[in-house]
């Protein structure tokens, strides 16, 4: 299973929380590409939902990921 940033993104409007069985439904309809569909399928069977994206990709970046200039050092 890889995940690339662009892959990701296609996930961004799911329906968090979410089972398996709704993301690969929702990567479906929504028109994924296949990647996404076959990185769905190889997850695990969790007992609880999927919270977000960095449930199924631990190392997906986020905001605080990202150095921004403060404006106000300057």
């Amino acid at each position: 299973m890889i995940w690339t940033m662009e892959l990701a993104s296609y996930l961004d409007d799911a329906p968090w929380p979410a089972t398996k069985e709704e993301l690969i439904d929702y990567a479906i309809r929504s028109g994924s590409p296949p990647e996404v569909i076959e990185n769905l399928n190889e997850l695990e069977d969790a007992e609880e939902p999927y919270e977000s994206i960095e449930d199924i990709w631990p190392d997906y970046p986020t905001d605080d990921d990202f150095f921004y200039e403060d404006e106000n050092e300057y």
